[in-house]
């Protein structure tokens, strides 16, 4: 009888414990079964922040395509007179009556806008008042500036209206060292940098105002610099300009 007893007894104990398997195996099963199926809510993607570029832009249409160049707020004298004149449709039918290959292209004199062929050019607009200069470091002819022409005088004063935009080419470091000696001063790593890389006219820093830069259209620029042209450096065919402001700050 206490046999019988005792093998009862380890049988209710083994029914038990099979019993709290299952409800733990049950229970396991339950909590995967739960995590698998956690809703995820999409997230909207980021919406890309469009950043406005301060300045003034305007766009030069020639014979030979467009450039956007847009002027520098470092320079407001440069700029307001700039802006001024587009208004005004000054520059409107004017040449590009100097250029240069691997230099500069220059325009803005008054006199070439009725000007015969073979006719010197340059001179025009220095009846208009000077703008002082406003000779920026971290502005300097890089290739695709657009800068302020001069007559040299001890003020570095601009003249009133004649412009270029610098094609340039690539310098070496033995170059750009006698640069700095007929400049009298040094060049930055990152101005060194862009004229070996990119290049420009490093020997014009620190005499002329560099007041805005092209956006597009250096291909033009390209195109014009490389144009024949006579002992004077004029085209022989005429490069025509005309401008308007595209948009103000």
């Amino acid at each position: 009888m206490k046999q019988i007893t005792f093998l009862l007894s380890l049988l209710m104990m083994a029914t038990v414990a099979i019993a709290q398997v299952k409800k733990t195996t049950v229970k396991k099963k339950t909590a995967v079964k739960k995590s698998n199926t956690v809703k995820i809510t999409p997230q909207k993607p980021a919406v890309p922040v469009k950043m406005r570029v301060p300045g003034v832009r305007i766009q030069i249409t020639t014979d030979s395509g467009v450039i956007m160049v847009r002027l520098s707020d470092l320079t407001p004298q440069h700029r307001d007179n700039f802006v001024s004149l587009v208004k005004k449709g000054f520059y409107d039918s004017l040449l590009f009556h100097r250029v240069m290959r691997e230099f500069m292209i220059q325009g803005g004199d008054p006199e070439s806008k009725m000007a015969t062929a073979g006719a010197i050019l340059g001179n025009g607009g220095s009846d208009m008042a000077r703008i002082p200069a406003e000779i920026i470091p971290s502005l300097y002819h890089k290739r695709g500036v657009l800068a302020a022409a001069s007559d040299g005088n001890p003020e570095k004063a601009s003249n009133g209206c004649q412009f270029y935009i610098v094609q340039g080419k690539k310098f070496t470091d033995q170059e750009l060292d006698m640069s700095e000696t007929r400049i009298g001063r040094k060049y930055s790593i990152t101005e060194r940098m862009v004229y070996k890389n990119i290049g420009g006219a490093p020997w014009l820093d620190g005499n002329y105002t560099v007041f805005g830069e092209v956006e597009s259209g250096m291909e033009v620029v390209d195109k014009i610099a490389g144009v024949p042209g006579d002992r004077y450096n004029r085209p022989l065919g005429d490069v025509r300009m005309k401008m308007e402001i595209l948009s103000m700050k």
